[in-house]
């Protein structure tokens, strides 16, 4: 298991094979996500658009706080982080 810990919400842990938290490398997000996909192919297309971003339905929170508020997928990462993807919610 990596050292940073990725929470996988309930719709994607198909992908996990049920895990709700897995273990990746990665120097910042998105090296993470990339180790993500490797172990776990199709998960990178779910989170992040066919220009690389992020998409819009998904937030990613780096040890509580929102990504994009930091510097996205350029958002540095060390052992012991953790990460927890919430899809959005729709409603009003």
């Amino acid at each position: 298991m990596g050292n940073i810990t990725v929470r996988i919400p309930t719709p994607l842990r198909r992908l996990t094979s049920g895990q709700d938290r897995v273990g990746v490398d990665g120097g910042n997000l998105g090296e993470v996500i990339v180790a993500l996909n490797a172990s776990y192919p199709g998960i990178q297309a779910r989170l992040c658009d066919d220009s690389g971003a992020l998409r819009n339905f998904v937030n990613i929170y780096l040890n509580g706080e929102d990504v994009r508020f930091l510097q996205g997928l350029k958002t540095a990462t060390k052992a012991g982080d953790e990460i927890s993807i919430v899809p959005a919610v729709a409603g009003g």
